[in-house]
């Protein structure tokens, strides 16, 4: 992998990262780092979504439903198992599996980008519904009751080696700032390996990919896969961060979020959703404080005014207009410079004249 200045740029927001998650405990209070734990689950939500949109070129709208499978395969896993140590692999697993199964039907189905949209959403609705409707004593697996709308409570982390010792809620932000870090890291490696570029040239054009001799469906599959495993490493942190799991975890209004994300950070990048997630949480949590302006009618303003004024989203308008000033301040440092030499060659010229 080559030091290129995305590279650069990218080592420097894992290093901001770094230093907010050492600092961050220190200096905010317990109930903001619990929100924290929170968004940075959303965060991860949208790291994966942002991977398999940008970059595999996967219009995935239920994206939540990996999410939410974690959580509760997490929830469910560790109720029975008495600890978290296998429940985190489990609810990773249970969450990929799913996604590939998922895909598998779609991608060598050769199901349109409009089709797999539309299977996604209806996925992750019939999820809903169903967990809506396990609020009986009857409908448990193993020692877990799923507890229909009413959802379930969710066993804290503990250490791997000491399962009789739960983290507290600022270990859980600790965690949960790892995991979308080395997540990062991950999906900013993978772009860039040979997986990666064919992802993109799939993404580009996939027919041209497919007649160059790319089996174009493995490649969609796996990042498919690859997205629904980080979509359910969120979905652990966000059980941890709120304590409790629910059917709503499922529904539309977190599946349309998690596109806006996107559409807002920008599509494309990594960072971008990341910023999108935290940005728009906070946004409609203080819009929450208020009680004249409802948020879905902001949200939808947000979505209207970036798909129409700013398509590529934040980050990548910012870098675009980043890379545009220091074009011009170079070129006008280069201007500046061949004047002055002018303005010398004019001023000796003058003297040898005024010598002869």
């Amino acid at each position: 992998m080559s030091w290129t200045r995305e590279n650069r740029w990218r080592a420097v927001l894992v290093l901001a990262g770094v230093i907010f998650t050492v600092a961050a405990p220190g200096v905010l209070e317990l109930f903001t780092i619990i929100n924290l734990s929170t968004v940075i689950a959303l965060a991860i939500l949208a790291l994966s979504l942002g991977l398999i949109w940008g970059y595999g070129g996967i219009l995935c709208f239920g994206q939540t439903a990996f999410f939410g499978i974690g959580a509760y395969a997490y929830t469910i896993a560790a109720i029975n198992f008495g600890g978290s140590s296998w429940a985190v692999l489990i609810a990773i697993l249970a969450a990929a599996v799913f996604a590939a199964v998922l895909g598998y039907f779609m991608f060598y189905g050769r199901v349109s980008d409009v089709y797999m949209a539309v299977i996604t959403l209806t996925v992750t609705l019939i999820l809903y519904s169903l967990l809506r409707r396990t609020s009986g004593p009857e409908y448990k697996i193993g020692d877990a009751l799923l507890g229909g709308f009413n959802g379930v409570t969710s066993p804290p982390l503990n250490l791997p080696w000491a399962p009789y010792m739960p983290l507290f809620p600022e270990h859980v932000f600790y965690v949960g700032m790892a995991v979308l870090i080395i997540g990062y890291i991950i999906c900013a490696w993978l772009i860039q390996t040979h997986f990666g570029r064919v992802s993109v040239a799939i993404r580009e054009n996939e027919l041209r990919a497919e007649l160059i001799g790319y089996d174009t469906r493995f490649y969609k599959l796996a990042m498919f896969t690859i997205g629904g495993a980080i979509a359910g490493a969120g979905g652990i942190i966000f059980a941890n961060g709120v304590g409790r799991v629910t059917p709503d975890i499922f529904n539309l209004y977190n599946s349309a979020l998690a596109i806006i994300w996107v559409i807002v950070g920008g599509r494309g990048t990594l960072a971008g959703p990341v910023m999108g997630a935290f940005a728009l949480f906070y946004l409609t949590s203080w819009l929450g404080t208020q009680g004249v302006v409802n948020n879905n009618l902001v949200l939808g303003l947000i979505l209207i005014v970036f798909v129409l004024a700013v398509p590529r989203g934040l980050l990548p308008t910012f870098i675009s207009w980043w890379d545009g000033a220091r074009s011009r301040r170079a070129m006008q440092r280069r201007e500046l410079k061949v004047r002055r030499k002018r303005s010398r060659r004019s001023s000796d010229q003058r003297e040898v004249t005024h010598e002869k």
